[in-house]
């Protein structure tokens, strides 16, 4: 069954013909959803999840519970004797690596009991916070990359997709194309686009390179999750929320189950010998990930759908929680570029107390992954502006979250409210 056909009636397959998988960075945003996904729809023989967070640790949903839940798996250190279980016809094994890759663990995290190779390997792997030093994201995104990226070949694995940014391009309000030039506007985008490199120079390497927009959806933390904690902190303070730079500023998304439904396509696109790439286009596949919310130019009042930039982001917050919004116009903005600093850390002083406040009057003893914090990286006057129509082309892949909506937004906030999250 392939990721389109979910849902169509098939004929069953047995579990000898479906494809085993370990996924790096398994009990991570992309990662979790993703095995959530093979296991909801019986896509593979064996899943096996890495990561050095335990699962216990990973504020992981109840619906999660089967793909990679604790009373469903033995967890073993990566140095230590692995272990496994059975759940009904597949295998799912969660190792926690305690560092990066070594000649020790690299065997053990990809050999198995059947001494048969994975088909598909997917690095979801690597530092996911902004703002750290280099040397950080060259230990833990780079070296992990090019680590299991080496081994992927090595043993021969059919299909390797590496899950990369957008925000490797040079910042554009037109759509960028995998042809463009690179230009990352983020310290985790450039060792993201340096691990990209990396990995093209490995031979017998069956790669495909994933560059995704902001990734929403349910349960998560980053990019939208925090412009809604802000509106949160604002309507208890009874203020208006008032963005920098204007309305026009790109921001494009992808839905979570999207950008999963599109990881596996990219794998079985590998598998079946990448059909359809036009070999102009170089020796690496390289797919942008995201959905239409660019494909309209202008942004109408009466438009019916309008490109996805922060004027939409503002309507649609403004209309979820009942307060004003609006931008801070050419001057404050001006005076941000050159003091982005002290205004970021300026606001984050006057909003991280009231979050702070209302966790505590709604009894959140255990906050979760939620926070209004603003990081500066992301706070630049620069536009995420994919073009995603060579994947479609080339695979045939059909978005299903076409935009983001209203609708998607508020499913966000209850998904935070049935984890607790959600003050």
């Amino acid at each position: 069954m392939t990721s389109d056909e979910v849902g169509s009636i098939a004929p069953p397959t047995s579990g000898d013909e479906k494809p085993s998988v370990l996924i790096i960075g398994g009990m991570g945003y992309l990662g979790r959803f993703l095995a959530l996904y093979i296991q909801r729809y019986s896509l593979a023989s064996e899943v096996r999840l890495v990561d050095k967070v335990l699962p216990q640790l990973a504020w992981l949903a109840p619906e999660f519970e089967e793909a990679c839940s604790q009373d469903k798996f033995m967890q073993a250190d990566a140095s230590r004797e692995r272990a496994l279980f059975n759940v009904c016809a597949n295998i799912i094994e969660i190792v926690q690596l305690t560092g990066l890759p070594t000649a020790e663990t690299l065997p053990r995290i990809f050999d198995r009991s059947s001494g048969k190779q994975f088909d598909y390997v997917f690095n979801c792997g690597g530092e996911t916070r902004y703002s750290q030093d280099d040397e950080v994201y060259r230990l833990r995104s780079l070296n992990l990359s090019v680590a299991v990226g080496k081994e992927a070949a090595k043993r021969k694995v059919k299909a390797f997709v590496e899950v990369s940014t957008g925000m490797v391009y040079k910042p554009d309000p037109s759509p960028r194309k995998e042809t463009d030039k690179t230009k990352p506007w983020l310290k985790m985008a450039k060792w993201k686009l340096t691990a990209e490199e990396e990995l093209a120079k490995i031979e017998g390497l069956n790669l495909v390179v994933l560059r995704l927009a902001h990734v929403y959806g349910d349960y998560s933390s980053k990019f939208v999750a925090t412009a809604l904690s802000l509106a949160r902190v604002y309507k208890h303070l009874e203020k208006e929320m008032k963005w920098l730079w204007d309305k026009d500023l790109r921001v494009n998304t992808v839905h979570v189950d999207d950008a999963v439904r599109s990881m596996w396509k990219a794998a079985e696109w590998v598998d079946k010998g990448r059909p359809g790439w036009n070999g102009s286009w170089g020796k690496v596949a390289l797919f942008n990930i995201v959905d239409h919310g660019n494909t309209y130019k202008s942004l109408r009042p009466d438009a019916v759908m309008i490109p996805i930039a922060q004027g939409t982001m503002s309507a649609i917050i403004g209309s979820i929680f009942s307060i004003p919004t609006g931008f801070q116009g050419s001057l404050i903005s001006s005076f941000a570029r050159l003091n982005l600093d002290s205004v970021v850390d300026d606001v984050n002083d006057e909003i991280l107390s009231p979050w702070a406040d209302l966790l505590t009057a709604a009894n959140i003893t255990r906050p979760g992954p939620l926070s209004p914090f603003m990081e500066k990286e992301l706070l630049r006057d620069t536009d995420l502006s994919l073009d995603g129509s060579r994947f479609e082309k080339v695979t045939g892949f059909k978005y299903e979250k076409d935009r983001i909506t209203k609708e998607e937004v508020e499913a966000m906030i209850q998904s935070y409210r049935r984890m607790n999250w959600w003050p």
